[in-house]
C-alpha cells in the first residue's frame, strides 16, 4: 500500500494555500459591476413597524435601490428543514420567516430593509439615513415565562410560544414514573446549557449574480452544504429551478454548524441581483454576526436518575426547555429532540428513559446546531447527574460508571438507537493510564501547599454521527435525504479527480479523501485531487456536519472507487488475455493470479480512453463512476475524558492543569487530522464550560454582543492535551469502519471541566453540588461563599 494511504499522518495539503495567503474565500470574490448591500436591522427585540421612510436615504450618493418587506410579499419565507411531531401527534407550530420583516420585528438584528449602493460605505451611510419608527412591544426572553398564559406572543398568527411539546419514548412514560416511585435512590439536578455564539473565524458572506441572457443565478456563499442551500432557497424561497441556480461555497473559514443553515442574506443577494441585473455582495461585520448567525445550545433542564442501593441505574427522566429563538432555523427542531433525546442512554445500561422537550419561541436570535448539536446537551446533563449521584451514594464516580457500562454489542437502547460496537471499559482503562489517576492525591497535596484547591473530573460520552439513514430520518421529520455522494474521474494518464458532495471547511478532506483512494488502488495520494463546494461540478450531496464526512461521504467515495476498480479489472483482463476473476490489483498493478503477467494502473487507464485492445460492444470507453451512500445506521464514537483543575479560593479563578481524552473513533485514516479535530473540540468545550455565554437582558438586548463582553478561549486558557485514539472498535456497517471525530471534544469536555471544579470545591470543604456554565471566577467565588 502507498506510504500516504490510510493510517498515514500526512500533513494537510490544503494548509499550504491557507498559510501562504492563497485561500479563496467568499469575500475574495468580487465581480464586475458589483454593488453592495447594507441591512437595516431592528434595535428592539419586539415591535410593530409604524413608519419606514426611505425617501431621504434613496437620494444619497451611490444608492441604487432600497428594498423593504413589501418587495418580498410574493416571495416564500425561509424554510425549516425538519418537522417535529409533538407528544400528542400534532405537527410543530411553524411561523413564516420572511426575508425582510413584514410589519413586525421579533429580535434585535431582525432585518427591516436593505440598501444597495455602489460601495459598502455608501450603503451604510444611506442605511443610517433611513427613518424607521417602531412601536415597541413587551419582549419575551425567559422560556418558562414565554409558555405561561398571557405571555406576549412572538408570533400572533400561530397563537402560542410553544413550538412543540415532545415526549420520547411516550409509551415508556408510565413505566418510567413507576420505576422512580419505587427506586431506592433518586438524584435530581437542575442545570442550564448556556447559549453560545459560534464565532467562526470567517464571518458570513454572500454574493449574488444573475445572467439575464440565460436566466441563470449564481450564489457564492460561506456554506457547509451548497447543494442544500440550492434546494431550500431555489425551491422554497425564490422559486428558481435547480438547473438555473448554481451555489458555490469556496474556502470557508470555519463553520461549527452555524454555516449549515439557509440565511435571509443569501436569498436577498440572489433576489436583488436579478432585480438590479448586477452582482450584489454582503459581508457581515463581526458585531452583525453576533446578532444574525444562529446561536447554539440554550437549554434549561431538570434531570432525574433513579438507582438501586448498589448503584445500578433504573431509570432516567428529563424535562428540558429548548430555546428556538424568534424563528425556526433550518435544523433547529431536530437538535433538542432526535439529536438529543436518542443519546440520553449514554454509555450505560439504563432500562427505562423518558425525555420531555418543550421548544419555545422567544424574542432572541434563532438557535440551531452548534458543534455537537444535541449530543453535548445530552452528555452534559447525564454525566453531571451521574457524578452527583456518586457523591450522594458515596461511591467512586468511575466505579459507578463502570458498573453500568454497556458491555455487549449490538446494544438496543431504550431510546430507539442501536449501538453496533464499542468498548467503554477499554477507553476508561486507557484514560486512567494517560491521566495518571493513581497519582492524583500527590498532585492535590502539591496544590494545597500552594493554597489552591485541586479537583479531578471524569466523564464518558457517546455520540451518534452520520445523521442517516434517509428512510429513518424521513420518518422522524427530516425534509431532505441525508445520503452522500462522490464521483471519481480517472484521467487517461491515471491521475484522479474526485468530486464530492461533502464540503471541507477545516476537516482536511483534500488530504484524507485522497488517502482513501490511494489505499484502495495503490497509487500515491498526490495523484488524487478533490473538488468540492460547487453545485455545478459536484454530485448532489448533503454537505458536512454531524461528523459525517468520512463515515458517509468517504463511504460513497469507496463505493465509486470500487466501481472504477471493477471496470479497470475488466480492461486489464482483456489486455492480459485472462479471466476477469483471475485479475488482482495490488500496489497500483493488475496481475493474473499465479502468474508473472501484469499491467500497471496507468496503462489500464490509458486503454480505457484509447480502446484499441478490448471490444467496445461489451465495455464502453472511459473510466468515471458516481456512487451515493446512505448508511444503514448512525455511527457511535465514544470516549472517556479526565480534567484536573486548580481553583483559587480567594478569587474563584479556575485553571485547567491537565486534560486527557481517550476516544474510540473506529478506524483512523489520518491520525494527525484526528488529533487536530479533537484539540479544536476540546478548546470549544472548555470555552463553554469556563468562559462563553450569550446573555440577554429582560428587554431582549444582547449584552454580550462583542468580544469586549463575550469571552472566547485563548491559548493560555487551555492546557497541553493528552489525546489517544488507540481503543478502536471499527464501525460494523460502513466500508471504512470509521465513526467520526469532529465533534467529540466539544461533547465530552464541558462535563469533565465542571465535574473537576465541583470535585475541587467539595474536597476543599465547600458544600457545592452544581454551578451553571460558564464557571467564571465570580460564579465560583459566589458559590463557595454562599455554601
Amino acid at each position: 500500500m502507498p506510504k500516504d494511504g490510510i493510517g498515514a499522518a500526512t500533513k494537510r495539503r490544503e494548509d499550504v494555500r491557507f498559510l501562504t495567503g492563497n485561500g479563496r474565500y467568499t469575500d475574495d470574490i468580487n465581480l464586475r459591476g458589483q454593488a453592495y448591500v447594507w441591512f437595516v436591522r431592528s434595535q428592539v427585540a419586539h415591535g410593530k413597524i409604524t413608519k419606514l421612510d426611505t425617501s431621504d436615504a434613496a437620494k444619497m450618493p451611490g444608492v441604487i435601490r432600497i428594498f423593504t418587506g413589501d418587495d418580498f410579499a410574493q416571495v416564500g419565507g425561509v424554510p425549516c428543514g425538519w418537522q417535529v411531531t409533538d407528544r400528542h401527534g400534532k405537527p410543530m407550530l411553524e411561523p413564516k420567516h420572511p426575508v425582510l420583516a413584514q410589519g413586525k420585528v421579533r429580535y434585535v438584528g431582525d432585518a427591516i430593509a436593505a440598501v444597495v449602493a455602489e460601495t459598502e460605505a455608501q450603503a451604510r451611510d444611506a442605511a443610517e439615513a433611513l427613518v424607521v419608527d417602531i412601536e415597541e412591544l413587551p419582549a419575551v426572553i425567559d422560556m418558562k415565562a414565554a409558555v405561561k398564559a398571557g405571555s406576549p406572543l412572538v408570533h400572533e398568527d400561530i397563537g402560542s410560544n410553544l413550538c412543540y411539546d415532545w415526549g420520547f419514548v411516550e409509551e415508556n412514560k408510565a413505566a418510567v414514573d413507576a420505576a422512580f416511585a419505587k427506586a431506592d435512590h433518586v438524584t435530581t439536578l437542575e442545570l442550564v446549557n448556556n447559549r453560545l455564539v459560534p464565532n467562526a473565524m470567517e464571518p458570513r458572506v454572500a454574493v449574488g449574480d444573475y445572467d439575464f441572457s440565460t436566466d441563470h443565478h449564481t450564489l457564492y456563499t460561506t456554506s457547509q452544504n451548497p447543494h442544500v442551500i440550492r434546494l431550500l432557497m431555489g425551491a422554497f424561497v425564490l422559486g428558481i429551478p435547480e438547473h438555473k441556480l448554481r451555489v458555490v461555497a469556496p474556502d470557508v473559514g470555519g463553520g461549527f454548524g452555524s454555516k449549515i443553515f439557509h440565511y435571509i442574506e443569501e436569498a436577498f443577494v440572489t433576489f436583488a441581483a436579478k432585480q438590479l441585473r448586477r452582482p450584489v455582495k454582503w459581508t457581515a461585520q463581526r458585531s452583525e454576526s453576533f446578532i444574525t448567525d444562529a446561536h447554539g445550545r440554550d437549554h434549561v433542564t431538570k434531570i432525574e436518575l433513579a438507582l438501586s442501593k448498589d448503584g445500578t441505574f433504573q431509570a432516567i427522566r428529563t424535562e428540558t426547555y429548548a430555546n428556538m429563538g424568534a424563528y425556526l432555523s433550518t435544523f433547529a427542531p431536530s437538535v433538542p429532540t432526535w439529536l438529543h433525546g436518542t443519546l440520553m442512554a449514554g454509555n450505560y445500561r439504563t432500562p427505562l428513559i423518558y425525555v420531555n422537550v418543550k421548544a419555545v419561541f422567544t424574542n432572541t436570535v434563532p438557535v440551531d446546531a452548534y458543534r455537537g448539536a444535541g449530543r453535548p446537551e445530552a452528555t452534559y446533563q447525564l454525566e453531571r447527574v451521574i457524578d452527583k449521584a456518586a457523591r450522594e451514594l458515596k461511591m467512586d464516580p468511575i466505579a459507578l460508571r463502570r458498573k453500568n457500562f454497556v458491555t455487549e454489542f449490538p446494544y438496543q437502547t431504550p431510546v430507539a438507537v442501536v449501538y453496533d460496537t464499542g468498548n467503554y471499559n477499554a477507553t476508561m482503562d486507557k484514560l486512567s493510564e494517560m491521566a495518571d489517576l493513581a497519582g492524583f492525591e500527590k498532585r492535590r497535596a502539591a496544590s494545597a501547599a500552594k493554597g489552591r484547591l485541586r479537583g479531578l473530573g471524569v466523564n464518558c460520552y457517546i455520540e451518534a454521527c452520520g445523521i442517516a439513514p434517509s428512510h429513518l430520518v424521513g420518518q422522524l421529520g427530516a425534509r431532505a435525504g441525508l445520503y452522500e455522494s462522490a464521483t471519481v474521474r480517472v484521467n487517461a494518464t491515471g491521475n484522479i479527480v474526485v468530486m464530492t458532495g461533502s464540503h471541507s471547511h477545516g476537516q482536511g478532506h483534500e488530504t484524507a479523501f485522497p488517502q482513501v483512494v490511494a489505499d484502495l488502488i495503490g497509487i500515491p495520494a498526490e495523484n488524487v485531487e478533490i473538488v468540492h463546494g460547487d453545485t455545478a461540478n459536484t454530485p448532489m450531496g448533503m454537505g458536512t456536519y454531524g461528523s459525517r464526512s468520512l463515515a458517509v461521504g468517504g463511504s460513497a467515495l469507496v463505493k465509486a472507487t470500487n466501481k472504477i476498480i471493477s471496470k479497470a479489472k475488466k480492461i486489464a483482463a482483456h489486455l492480459l488475455e485472462a479471466s476477469e476473476e483471475d485479475i488482482e490489483l495490488k500496489e497500483g498493478k493488475f496481475s493474473v493470479a499465479g502468474t508473472d503477467k501484469s499491467v500497471d494502473w496507468g496503462s489500464v487507464c490509458l486503454a480505457a480512453y484509447v480502446p484499441h485492445n478490448y471490444p467496445l460492444e461489451s465495455l464502453e470507453p472511459g473510466l468515471e463512476e458516481t456512487a451515493f451512500y446512505d448508511p444503514s445506521n448512525f455511527t457511535y464514537p465514544a470516549g472517556a475524558y479526565a480534567c484536573e483543575v486548580e481553583v483559587d479560593p480567594d478569587t474563584g479563578k479556575v485553571t485547567i492543569c491537565s486534560f486527557a481524552a481517550a476516544d474510540d473513533f473506529g478506524n483512523i485514516v489520518n491520525p494527525m487530522i484526528v488529533e487536530g479535530q479533537v484539540h479544536g473540540g476540546l478548546g470549544q468545550g472548555i470555552g463553554q464550560a469556563l468562559l462563553e455565554g450569550a446573555v440577554y437582558d429582560e428587554n431582549g438586548q444582547l449584552l454580550s454582543g462583542s468580544y469586549m463582553d463575550y469571552a472566547m478561549p485563548r491559548a493560555d486558557d487551555v492546557p497541553f492535551y493528552k489525546v489517544d485514539h488507540s481503543c478502536q472498535t471499527p464501525c460494523t456497517h460502513n466500508p471504512l469502519g470509521v465513526k467520526g471525530c469532529g465533534e467529540a471534544g466539544a461533547i465530552g469536555s464541558p462535563p469533565a471541566v465542571v465535574n473537576a471544579v465541583i470535585d475541587a470545591l467539595q474536597r476543599g470543604g465547600h458544600d457545592v453540588t452544581h454551578i451553571d456554565m460558564p464557571l467564571s471566577p465570580s460564579r465560583v467565588w459566589a458559590a463557595m461563599n454562599q455554601a
